[in-house]
């Protein structure tokens, strides 16, 4: 009976750890969306950077644009990078690059091409590297709650610009522009890496406790796991794509404005 009871309390203390650990992991994924989300406040730099370099808007904004792009490639090239290495080690590189290529953007006063070359380029790969991890890794941890936890994931995201806009116009009020780049470079590589080491893949196999998929769950499902050579022979893809470019470009046409505008 001892035996028994010791062998139960071990599984208990396992499944209490799993959920722990699952909780831990979205804490950090939100900490890790806001700092990425950031780049969606960029239009608070836009007319400092447009007065400084004494250039117009569509220059300085080329910078966002390169971000973007930079993003949606990284992001491609990360997610099959994360198949075969796991998630954290993605984590991790894009910290890097996200929070230097921000730092080292607080260097680039005497150019818009550092500016194009660090915020631009360095920084949009980093973004794009970390921006496939969070989502890749919660569901496979949360498969009881998909859609919930999808949604807390995007809005770290998007609260990243809520967040940044404010702070980043006082910082650009009270130590300058440039030294606002080198400040929240380093904060992002802080908030990046230190959630980036949270960043794991479950157990094989794994299911939280009690919970089983509902046959309509599997019902809704294709039938057929897609490889992107597969999926490249299907119209569906082309559809989705066409979908989502035209999204994209209308929401970040919007978001490179959104101060102004506002």
């Amino acid at each position: 009976m001892k035996h028994v009871g010791k062998e139960e309390q071990l599984v208990s203390q396992a499944a209490h750890q799993d959920v722990t650990n699952r909780w831990l992991i979205a804490t950090a994924v939100v900490v890790m969306q806001v700092a990425l989300g950031a780049v969606y406040a960029w239009s608070v730099f836009r007319k400092p950077l447009s007065d400084a370099y004494g250039t117009g808007v569509s220059e300085v904004n080329t910078t966002f644009s390169i971000a973007i792009l930079s993003l949606g490639i990284a992001a491609f090239f990360g997610g099959l990078w994360m198949g075969r290495s796991g998630p954290r080690i993605v984590a991790l590189t894009s910290g890097v690059l996200y929070g230097a290529g921000i730092f080292l953007a607080s260097f680039a006063e005497p150019s818009l091409w550092i500016l194009y070359l660090t915020y631009g380029l360095m920084a949009g790969i980093g973004i794009g590297l970390g921006y496939i991890v969070p989502i890749a890794v919660l569901v496979k941890w949360f498969p009881d709650k998909r859609g919930f936890i999808t949604g807390v994931a995007v809005a770290g995201f998007g609260a990243g610009a809520l967040v940044t806009a404010p702070i980043a116009k006082q910082l650009v009020s009270g130590v300058g522009l440039f030294s606002t780049f080198a400040i929240l470079g380093i904060l992002y590589l802080v908030m990046v890496v230190g959630a980036g080491l949270f960043m794991k893949n479950p157990p094989e196999g794994y299911k939280p406790e009690g919970w089983e998929p509902e046959a309509e769950e599997s019902g809704e499902r294709s039938g057929v796991d897609y490889e992107l050579r597969g999926a490249l022979k299907t119209w569906q893809w082309y559809a989705l794509w066409a979908l989502l470019f035209l999204n994209v470009t209308a929401g970040i046409a919007i978001i490179s404005e959104a101060d102004p505008i506002a």
